[in-house]
């Protein structure tokens, strides 16, 4: 059983201080700091009724009460000290959330980066940052001030209950009905179904960021299209939600039950008055007025102190009850499965592919993307995967660099299953090259180099001129050293991925996965492209995804997906030959390519003239 299933076993307080490591001793050095600073900050009201009891008993003979002065510097002590305390009490509680907070971000980003990469693709980075980051923010609150306050809180509430009780404890009870009607109140709102409901406003807050994300993304497309937010109502709807809870937590659950509870905890004072009264022709009688004004005056200032103690009661419920919100959206993350290592991981002998009856499904998904597929592709050759959309080619790709590990079948290269192989030795024989290209704002140098590290700047050039991409640095006075993103330095989508494709270049792996990475280039680049990948697919083994079936007629081997089934395999010619889905897709194809804008002055209409259609090419029809 690993730390994350013992963590959920654990209170949420538990678990997160485990976070803590070394600094778990300042977290309850601290709490126990704001106890003794607590009672500290009681002792001035014991030394007021002292005040109280010398005035009224030499009354009206003030000077004789010659104990005042020694009262008042014995409170200003005690209330000095008392802050002090507190104050290191929260330095204590300080650096030990903060340290907390720093472990969970860098534990659940270790984590991450152990999980599959296909996780990424379920798991928006918004909304990852959102759980990871905002929540470990959160728990600081928890750490640094609610708990403390907790503790305080406690031992204020037990230390006012017993000197409710110790002087008078009929006005006591009258000062502690105030309380207890506070404390309904707050109950009310924090308790019951509420306890729920801040969990859902979490969630909500979770979509609203990941929506926002989505759509800052998509700005320019929005602009391009004259859109505005309506346009993305996925945000849209976030926004609405999210303000639908917060205005219902407000006005639904807080209003009535905040009104009453603030209403009697700042006026205790209105129960105290009515039993001083009821009470006060027994006391005369029996000759202890001045007793029981003593009482009263101490108990008139006493009683602010229920308010304090309850508004920290309130806000140290709110922030451990946002506290577990947050460890179960930090769990979200930390709890993700990660890529399972091979205990004796076996070594690479060569570049073939495998797939033996592989069947793959997505988490939370019922329908089999990929259903008892088999091949192989033998140490240098090219494979394409066609299909129509949605018939599985990128997953099953995916799933030969462990982005996804099958549910049943097996998945080998050279031989050996992939998860019998160590993934940095897996990860250092595949390059990649997606059709959504994805350059860092770092200097093109660098965008290169990551694919090797260790590279020197000619190698880099070197990889940059077999990309094609010579073009692209003689444009820039600083050459390879420019800075993508900075002061108007843009490159287009096929010059992006000229770039990609010389860090694939530079990785010199034996196995290229190329994933639609002409999709988005002009005419132009596409050629420099083709001459790039001419470089990059030599001598090493190719899987080649493609919707432009033109740029697999010389593979290898053309594998088609339908549906998750590969229902066709072979070469260019016999599958033309076969009569099947590849070469209903080739007629297709090429009847796509004779399309073109009629000329509207050459075209008969039946209406005004300005009748513009698409016609397939007279010459292709003859």
């Amino acid at each position: 059983m690993d730390k994350t299933q013992n963590k959920k076993k654990q209170s949420d307080l538990a678990a997160l201080l485990t976070y803590s490591g070394t600094y778990k001793g300042l977290t309850f050095l601290g709490l126990g700091l704001s106890a003794v600073a607590m009672l500290l900050g009681m002792a001035p009201y014991v030394l007021i009724w002292l005040v109280s009891k010398d005035l009224i008993k030499v009354a009206p003979n003030w000077q004789e009460a010659t104990n005042l002065l020694n009262y008042g510097y014995l409170a200003f002590a005690f209330a000095v000290v008392g802050i002090l305390v507190y104050f290191v009490a929260l330095m204590c509680t300080h650096l030990a959330a903060f340290r907390t907070a720093t472990n969970i971000r860098k534990q659940g980003m270790a984590h991450i980066m152990k999980v599959p990469l296909g996780y990424f693709d379920n798991n928006a980075s918004g909304l990852i940052r959102n759980r990871l980051m905002g929540a470990a923010g959160e728990t600081e609150s928890l750490l640094a001030h609610n708990l403390a306050d907790i503790v305080g809180t406690v031992v204020m509430f037990i230390g006012t209950v017993v000197l409710l009780f110790v002087f008078d404890w009929r006005m006591g009870a009258a000062c502690l009905l105030a309380a207890v009607i506070s404390v309904l109140a707050m109950f009310s709102m924090m308790g019951g179904k509420n306890a729920s409901f801040m969990a859902e406003y979490q969630a909500a807050q979770d979509t609203m960021s990941k929506a926002a994300t989505e759509y800052v993304r998509g700005i320019p497309v929005v602009k391009v299209f004259q859109q505005t937010i309506d346009s993305f109502k996925a945000f849209k709807a976030a926004i609405q939600d999210y303000s639908k809870k917060a205005g219902h937590f407000q006005a639904a659950v807080c209003r009535v039950p905040q009104s009453i509870n603030l209403t009697f905890t700042e006026g205790a004072f209105v129960f105290l008055v009515p039993v001083a009264l009821f009470f006060a022709p027994s006391a005369i009688k029996d000759g202890n007025f001045a007793e029981f004004i003593t009482n009263f005056a101490f108990y008139s200032v006493f009683s602010a102190i229920i308010s304090t103690a309850l508004a920290k009661v309130m806000f140290a419920a709110s922030g451990t009850m946002l506290a577990g919100v947050a460890m179960k959206r930090i769990n979200e993350v930390v709890s993700a499965p990660i890529l399972k290592q091979a205990d004796k991981p076996k070594h690479l002998t060569d570049n073939s592919i495998e797939f033996k009856n592989v069947t793959f499904t997505y988490e939370g998904s019922h329908s089999v993307v990929l259903d008892n597929v088999s091949f192989k592709v033998e140490s240098g050759q090219t494979i394409a995967l066609v299909g129509p959309s949605g018939g599985g080619k990128t997953t099953l790709a995916s799933l030969i660099p462990r982005f996804w590990d099958v549910q049943s079948g097996a998945v080998e290269v050279g031989g050996i299953d992939v998860r019998e192989i160590d993934t940095k030795e897996l990860m250092a024989h595949i390059a990649f090259v997606f059709q959504n290209s994805r350059l860092f704002k770092t200097s093109i140098v660098e965008n290169v180099r990551m694919a090797r590290p260790s590279a020197t700047d000619e190698e880099v050039k070197q990889a940059l001129e077999q990309a094609q991409c010579d073009d692209i640095i003689a444009k820039f006075p600083e050459g390879i050293h420019t800075r993508i993103g900075k002061d108007g330095v843009y490159l287009s989508g096929g010059e992006q991925q000229r770039i990609v494709l010389a860090r694939a270049i530079l990785k010199n792996a034996p196995i290229v996965v190329l994933d639609e990475a002409t999709a988005f280039a002009d005419p132009e680049n596409e050629v420099l492209i083709q001459k790039a990948f001419s470089k990059l697919m030599e001598g090493r083994t190719v899987i080649m995804i493609a919707h432009r079936l033109s740029t697999v007629v010389g593979a290898d081997k053309i594998l088609v997906l339908d549906s998750g089934h590969l229902v066709e395999e072979g070469k260019h010619e016999e599958l033309i030959k076969n009569n099947g889905l590849y070469s209903r897709m080739w007629t297709e194809y090429n009847k796509a390519l004779m399309w073109k804008i009629a000329n509207p002055t050459t075209q008969s209409t039946t209406g005004n003239g300005d009748d513009i259609r698409l016609n397939e090419n007279q010459e292709g029809e003859n």
